[in-house]
């Protein structure tokens, strides 16, 4: 970690304790605006654990730890309001319209009501949805669903959005368009925070961190991983790390 304050999340010595059990063991490491950031770690590596509180729903045991600049330990309510979140279940309320969840999401993220309409307005031309204005989400495709759980996370121009396996259950061209919002997303200054179980998807990231029995075991680009684990691809690297794992 550099200590560079203009990182939009920087973590040192990140510990959660539950019981006995490290959960995740003194982790460190910081990302930078605009960065696509992949977290991977197999199951029970503690990766869910860390992200729960990097987002303020969790508090850690010890160490300290920052998100768009509020502590995560004693300010996790400003913590929450700066951020974006979306996991693979979709945070949409299917029984409301497409408008009806972007006015609601909006107006928990604090927004007035012109600027829910502009914003609303905007998002469905960008997203070729105009026409899906009035529909129920829940006659939506799988794949509109998720462009719109995405777009409903950072319709409030969080500086960081946390992507908890967004991509599970969808098909291959599926996945690739919705990574296209997520380069969409970085080049406009929004910090992406990502984990995935698809080892392709980890490529895409600007750099990526691996997790095994709860501690960082490697951090690099997606190049310099391959290179330092003489690997063709990033399953390669990810299955070397995932064997080293003791827990079950």
């Amino acid at each position: 970690m550099n200590g560079n304050r203009h990182n939009v999340i920087e973590v040192e010595g990140l510990t959660k304790r539950f019981g006995t059990f490290t959960a995740v063991d003194h982790i460190s490491f910081s990302v930078r605006p605009g960065e696509i950031f992949g977290f991977l770690g197999a199951n029970g590596a503690g990766k869910t654990t860390a992200m729960r509180m990097l987002c303020g729903l969790s508090k850690p045991t010890s160490g300290t730890g920052t998100v768009a600049g509020f502590d995560i330990a004693a300010q996790p309510e400003q913590v929450k309001r700066s951020i974006g979140y979306m996991s693979q279940k979709f945070s949409l309320y299917e029984d409301l319209k497409v408008w009806e969840n972007l006015r609601l999401f909006g107006g928990i993220y604090g927004l007035n009501g012109k600027e829910i309409a502009r914003r609303s307005d905007k998002m469905l031309r960008e997203l070729g949805f105009e026409a899906e204005r009035d529909t129920l989400v829940s006659a939506l495709p799988l794949g509109w669903k998720q462009k719109l759980a995405f777009s409903v996370s950072i319709f409030h121009e969080p500086k960081v959005v946390f992507l908890d396996e967004p991509t599970g259950g969808v098909d291959p061209v599926t996945r690739r368009r919705f990574w296209e919002l997520i380069y969409r997303a970085a080049d406009r200054g929004i910090t992406v925070f990502v984990t995935t179980h698809y080892m392709d998807e980890a490529e895409y990231c600007d750099r990526v961190s691996i997790m095994v029995d709860g501690r960082i075991e490697a951090l690099d680009t997606p190049g310099n991983l391959r290179v330092q684990y003489h690997a063709d691809t990033m399953d390669e690297v990810f299955r070397q790390l995932a064997r080293r794992a003791m827990r079950q």
